[in-house]
């Protein structure tokens, strides 16, 4: 059965018109990008096939364009429609941090956090300054190490605190294996970096992981 066959309060369309983009699945989001599907598929179908063979919606998106384009059902077009939205979405929360607004709710630094660290294969630390607003100041790269870890120092997370005139920090590293859950490694370093911190009166707001799905905050966890 075509897409247009379906009852209209399933078609994918329709239903983000109506319900908002978090209504549809994943398959369904892939599908409004692919239009149409392969031959004997669907749309939605054809964009599951995608997802099955590509084991997820993160490693078929982690793909640079020229791989996309090689995908079946996918091309140029629409590889060059997929990279674009990626980059329009990272943009955006890079706008909204930079536009000197207070960070309204802290999901938005964790989702800044995943734009920026997701796609990497190896372990990167990096930090968002805030004022005493918490308006964004900076966001750095501070630490790169292997796929197992990267070694971070607090002195110098400290050092480059006090020389943006930060109030307030957000830390946040990636896990390359795409496992979200704090380690206990993890823990240590942000009760270190937290007291390195207050040495110098700036507050450690949260600590995002990483990985595969939702991006872990450890404020939320109980764990700062």
């Amino acid at each position: 059965m075509h897409i247009r066959d379906w009852p209209e309060t399933e078609r994918p369309r329709e239903k983000l018109l109506a319900r908002g983009p978090g209504s549809l699945s994943d398959a369904e989001l892939l599908a409004l990008f692919l239009g149409s599907g392969t031959a004997g598929q669907d749309a939605v179908a054809s964009a599951r096939t995608l997802l099955s063979q590509q084991e997820g919606l993160r490693r078929l998106l982690d793909r640079d364009t020229r791989a996309l384009t090689r995908l079946r059902g996918i091309g140029p077009a629409r590889a060059c429609l997929l990279s674009a939205a990626l980059e329009l979405g990272t943009r955006h929360l890079a706008a909204q941090l930079e536009r000197g607004e207070p960070l309204g709710e802290p999901g938005a630094a964790g989702r800044y956090f995943a734009q920026r660290l997701r796609k990497l294969g190896h372990e990167v630390f990096a930090v968002l300054y805030l004022d005493t607003r918490h308006r964004a100041l900076a966001f750095e790269e501070l630490f790169h190490g292997g796929i197992d870890g990267a070694e971070v120092h607090p002195r110098i997370l400290v050092q480059r605190a006090l020389a943006h005139g930060a109030a307030a920090a957000i830390i946040g590293h990636n896990h390359p294996s795409g496992n979200p859950d704090p380690s206990a490694a993890d823990r240590a370093v942000t009760h270190r970096i937290k007291q390195a911190l207050a040495l110098v009166d700036v507050r450690l707001l949260d600590h995002f992981v990483i990985g595969d799905g939702p991006p872990t905050s450890m404020a939320q966890r109980g764990m700062l």
